[in-house]
């Protein structure tokens, strides 16, 4: 087989189909952002970033920075191998405690990322409960499918959000151990789970409820515990997932649950024995970054009243976008080929970076713009960017139904 060719068909295939992925090479700058610098070729210009998952610019803040660098110079870059081999460094035992804290539970156990702890966790919980059946909403991230998937547990999938759904497929499954995964902010259409009737339906039945919070953790509750701190739920879970590559501005995914629990997925989950360990560095600077967001509102203030400008905006000029109750904006493309092309023009003619969202991200005929302002957006910013989309708007005569 020429393997070469077909890795190019395949390729061209992506290209023609409008889902050929682009990176576009930038380098965030301290005390910049949201504007960086733009490789562009041999040019370098300026573009304003309005698709970045660090919410609430923490990776920036001057806190975490020093947090890192100072563990750094005593603890030097890496962690030097798994947990299990180079030993459980102290930086890592007092993020663990943290984010225990964090969601009100017993434990905690770090993982590489946000990724890698859905896929352990899940595949550690669906292969080494006996006879487990493991209810997925239809809407899951990657990570959550793919550890399913691994564990080879029996699966159902209950319609998006909709607990009555859930509720008539628990009692179908009957008395076998059961697992309720889902999300508490869904990240490309931004909506908010029912969580309280959920974890009511998943009690009722009882079955044990597996949340991921990679989107709300930092951004929600009192000490930015999540959409379960807001709502009051966290201590009815039973394992609350989350990532530090977002709203903590750092890297790595972590679980929380009870000391039992977070020991059984330490001493089973292969993501987590046979992978080298966060550097310590790391650790400290998420350390700083929770612990800052756990007293201050600042941040979480900032940038809803930022989420809040720009959806009027987008209201008055007619440019279509989901609505929802986060801080995630969709607006509405439809078509991958016409979401590449509005994405570049912004690029280049506006100075505006909003990464295209097309297939397998989203359903085909789904592409959008998802956009995520953030506390350091201005007035003028956001101005700039309502200006370009309704330009781009007129110019491509774009209509899409959004619900």
């Amino acid at each position: 087989m020429d393997f070469d060719t077909h890795f190019k068909t395949a390729l061209d295939d992506l290209r023609s189909e409008g889902n050929y992925r682009i990176f576009a090479e930038v380098e965030r700058q301290c005390g910049a952002f949201p504007k960086v610098r733009h490789f562009n070729g041999d040019d370098i210009d300026e573009v304003t970033v309005w698709c970045s998952n660090d919410y609430l610019c923490m990776g920036l803040h001057p806190d975490v920075i020093g947090a890192m660098v100072d563990a750094v110079g005593r603890c030097g870059t890496g962690a030097g191998g798994t947990r299990n081999i180079s030993g459980n460094t102290h930086l890592h035992r007092v993020l663990e405690e943290e984010l225990a804290q964090l969601h009100r539970k017993e434990s905690a156990l770090l993982f590489t990322s946000g990724y890698v702890s859905n896929w352990a966790a899940l595949s550690t919980l669906g292969s080494k409960i006996p006879n487990a059946v493991i209810l997925s909403d239809e809407k899951n991230h990657a990570s959550m499918i793919e550890g399913i998937r691994h564990s080879r547990a029996d699966k159902v999938i209950w319609k998006h959000n909709d607990w009555r759904d859930l509720d008539r497929k628990l009692k179908a499954v009957g008395d076998r151990p059961k697992i309720v995964a889902f999300e508490s902010i869904y990240s490309m259409d931004g909506d908010i789970a029912p969580m309280r009737e959920i974890v009511e339906v998943a009690d009722a039945h009882g079955a044990m409820t597996y949340l991921d919070e990679v989107h709300a953790v930092g951004m929600y509750g009192a000490r930015g515990g999540g959409i379960s701190e807001r709502e009051g739920l966290a201590h009815r879970i039973t394992l609350i997932e989350g990532t530090l590559g977002k709203a903590y501005g750092v890297v790595g995914g972590y679980i929380t649950g009870s000391t039992a629990l977070c020991d059984f997925i330490r001493s089973f989950a292969s993501g987590f024995i046979f992978t080298t360990a966060l550097p310590p560095a790391v650790a400290a600077a998420a350390t700083a970054s929770v612990r800052h967001l756990k007293q201050s509102g600042t941040e979480r203030v900032a940038q809803r009243d930022r989420v809040a400008r720009l959806r009027a905006r987008l209201d008055a000029m007619g440019i279509p976008h989901m609505q929802n109750d986060s801080h995630i904006i969709p607006v509405m493309i439809g078509d991958p080929v016409k979401c590449r092309m509005i994405s570049d023009i912004l690029m280049q003619d506006w100075g505006v970076y909003v990464q295209p969202i097309n297939y397998p991200t989203v359903p085909k005929g789904t592409e959008r713009l998802r956009i995520t302002p953030g506390p350091l957006h201005t007035d003028a910013d956001i101005d700039h960017l309502v200006m370009a989309l309704t330009a781009l708007w007129k110019q491509c005569a774009i209509s899409h139904a959004v619900a």
